[in-house]
């Protein structure tokens, strides 16, 4: 697991840095042509990923190919995150990505579903192939309906200022947090699914519901959720979506019945639903109109390596303490907990002090 781990922290920062420059050049050169370029590209390297698996090419070929195709797909999500924020107003933009996150979490509730039944009857490598279909289908798509969104074009794209967090000292403390909670959210694929298979018992299929019920969760709970928060600070929202993050994996190191693992699921996701528009809209509002795709791509960046740290750790843990699961979950929550009372003192230092900022 500490190997597997190692691996998706490779494509994680792979994917980190890929998200960093790609939503840099879509200041400089437009959204659209950065989203068509990607999932085209997409296109290739899953058709080349499923090749590979078909002639069943050295493990560390597949590794590799994996790394390279999942940095091109994940330069849509900054991306688009900034075309959000160039067509919405700023006081409707924890709503705006509440709707973003309820459409992209259909695809997630249907993905696992989808993808069990397939393998049923069909090798690996043909569902690779599939996904090379879908990202050739989002290409498309892209190409033919979507127009450019109207924003202040940024005329030079630099290695420096590809980063700009330097320069903003709140944004620069919220990516540090945001990194850690990722961490704990990253637990969600390969920790948990190890956990629950092997050291509890639950079979693949019931792994698979755990992650249907959370993108269900999502799709039919996400905008009733996002519209609660309306009149909750967001830094407090971030304190408590943190909380129940902590809560249900902590829950997880004494479960007994795939019930118990259901009602686990569900806390979480219930943090997920409260942080996840919540981050996006604090970061729509740090950034200048000219750099939403740079601090875009910076939060995206802090998010891959987070949630890629997180299989690593919980990798080690579980490779650590395979035979008592309070200590494997017991230091994931911990670092939830960590990251509530970051956002508390964050709030404290950089919003409470500064009337002008709404987060």
């Amino acid at each position: 697991m500490t190997v597997v781990g190692a691996i998706l922290l490779a494509a994680g920062l792979g994917a980190a840095v890929s998200q960093a420059l790609g939503s840099a050049l879509s200041d400089r050169f437009g959204r659209r042509p950065i989203l068509v370029v990607a999932a085209s590209l997409s296109v290739l390297l899953y058709a080349g990923l499923a090749l590979s698996i078909g002639m069943s090419a050295p493990v560390w070929t597949i590794a590799l190919v994996y790394i390279v195709s999942r940095s091109a797909l994940t330069i849509i999500r900054p991306v688009i995150s900034a075309m959000v924020a160039d067509l919405t107003a700023r006081e409707k933009l924890t709503e705006a990505y509440g709707i973003l996150r309820t459409g992209a979490n259909i695809g997630w509730a249907a993905g696992p579903a989808i993808g069990g039944f397939l393998i049923a009857f069909l090798t690996w490598g043909w569902l690779f192939a599939i996904a090379a279909l879908i990202c050739g289908i989002v290409a498309l798509i892209v190409f033919l309906r979507v127009r450019e969104s109207p924003h202040e074009v940024s005329t030079t794209v630099s290695f420096r200022s590809i980063f700009p967090a330097g320069n903003n000292p709140p944004f620069l403390a919220f990516l540090v947090l945001g990194l850690l909670l990722f961490v704990v959210a990253g637990q969600m694929g390969s920790t948990l699914s190890i956990f629950t298979v092997r050291m509890v018992g639950l079979s693949p299929t019931q792994y698979g519901l755990l992650l249907t019920l959370n993108g269900l969760l999502v799709v039919f709970f996400q905008y009733l959720t996002t519209l609660s928060l309306r009149r909750v600070a967001k830094f407090r929202a971030l304190v408590l979506g943190s909380l129940l993050y902590g809560l249900g994996y902590l829950s997880l190191g004494w479960i007994t019945t795939f019930g118990w693992a259901m009602g686990a699921m569900a806390v979480v996701t219930m943090g997920e639903m409260i942080v996840s528009p919540v981050m996006l809209s604090v970061v729509g509002e740090l950034s200048p109109a000219d750099q939403r795709g740079r601090y875009m791509g910076q939060f995206g960046l802090g998010q891959t390596v987070g949630t890629a740290l997180g299989p690593l750790v919980g990798g080690v843990l579980l490779d650590v303490f395979p035979s008592d699961a309070r200590f494997v979950w017991g230091p994931v929550a911990l670092i939830a907990v960590i990251t509530a009372v970051g956002y508390y003192y964050w709030a404290r230092r950089f919003v409470l002090r500064a009337p002008q900022r709404t987060a």
